[in-house]
């Protein structure tokens, strides 16, 4: 497919970028992975389980989130949305290699998942002249090829899923249509609408399909995570009137229904219509869901969905697994694990991180 000058130019950026800087002499095995600023430039970086970062090498421009193979041993950073630039990078070494090519009438959308093999990688990608979703597919082996592409059935792709079996992909449709001759605009607020879907992923036909009620129609469900009773979990970002303040956060199960969750009346004020992130423990028992303009983490029993407590944590957006807890960072360096917090003053963590396979 075509690729336009803006990608060749990402592509020799990459050509020039240095090899992952790793911290001299380190023998960890990175548990972490994020992207972060320092010094006025952006960094995908290697975390150790304590929050130590072991590597890291430079991006052309703010990252976003991650795919990670299922053995952790390919890995790719993502642009912010309506970025153009994907990196595939080795985890151990912080090695980065040619960014993926895009065609010149697509824009990622900062997610993407590899194949239970390793052999393909998909990427949510805006194909914005036709203004619908893409679930963008290239081939590992072959430089990472595009080589087609599935319609997600909606507007404005975000995280996607692989799902335990490797047979299909759930994606959450944001429903917000954007352009990048209008950056970060938001063009359709008044007609939007979210859905869920899960496709097939050797055929991409649509296997299910879930909204929201239409009097949510503003509420854009955008992040995931995945709990072993083969729910998805969601965390969205309310688009309508200050005031309103819906529920942020919902779970998608395997019979197709979709339940948002009820939360203190305080702590939803708190969030200020806008969840982050969201992530859940290997064994489900607990979801995390992070608000950086509210500056809380809300956590929730996997099972029911009862409401746990809230941590103070200014700021705060990235949020993974570890163990049977969680790490998350924050705009002003801090990193919180187990109710400990270390501070990296000099950089600021930015919107999600993902744990590797141990």
């Amino acid at each position: 497919m075509e690729t336009d000058r803006r990608t060749l130019l990402l592509s020799l950026f990459c050509t020039a970028l240095p090899v992952g800087r790793a911290v001299a002499g380190a023998s960890v095995v990175p548990t972490f992975l994020t992207t972060g600023r320092r010094d006025g430039r952006f960094h995908a970086m290697a975390l150790s389980g304590t929050g130590h970062i072991l590597g890291e090498f430079p991006l052309p421009d703010r990252g976003h989130g991650f795919a990670v193979s299922r053995d952790g041993r390919r890995a790719v950073a993502f642009a912010r949305r309506p970025g153009r630039f994907a990196i595939p990078f080795d985890p151990a070494t912080m090695r980065p290699s040619a960014p993926l090519p895009l065609p010149a009438n697509r824009h990622f959308y900062g997610h993407g998942l590899f194949s239970a093999d390793g052999e393909r990688l998909l990427t949510s990608q805006n194909d914005f002249d036709a203004g619908r979703g893409v679930l963008a597919v290239h081939d590992v082996r072959r430089d990472h090829r595009r080589i087609g592409e599935f319609a997600t059935h909606g507007i404005g792709p975000h995280e996607c899923l692989l799902s335990d079996d490797g047979r299909s992909a759930v994606i959450a449709n944001g429903g917000i249509l954007t352009h990048p001759d209008y950056p970060r605009r938001k063009l359709n607020l008044d007609s939007m609408r979210s859905t869920l879907v899960r496709l097939d992923l050797a055929s991409g036909d649509l296997l299910a399909r879930a909204s929201l009620p239409p009097a949510l129609y503003q509420l854009s469900m955008r992040h995931l995570a995945a709990t072993p009773d083969g729910a998805t979990w969601f965390c969205c970002q309310h688009e309508g009137v200050a005031t309103e303040q819906p529920p942020l956060i919902g779970r998608w199960d395997r019979n197709g229904e979709i339940r948002l969750i009820d939360l203190p009346a305080a702590v939803t004020r708190l969030m200020r219509n806008y969840a982050g992130s969201i992530a859940a423990t290997p064994d489900g028992r607990r979801i995390a869901v992070t608000s950086p303009r509210g500056g809380i983490i809300v956590v929730l029993d996997g099972r029911s969905g009862a409401f746990l407590e809230s941590i103070s944590l200014p700021d705060t957006c990235g949020i993974a697994p570890s163990g049977d807890g969680f790490m998350a960072t924050a705009g002003t360096g801090t990193v919180l694990l187990g109710g400990k917090t270390d501070a990296h003053p000099d950089i600021a963590w930015d919107n999600h991180m993902v744990t590797l396979k141990p």
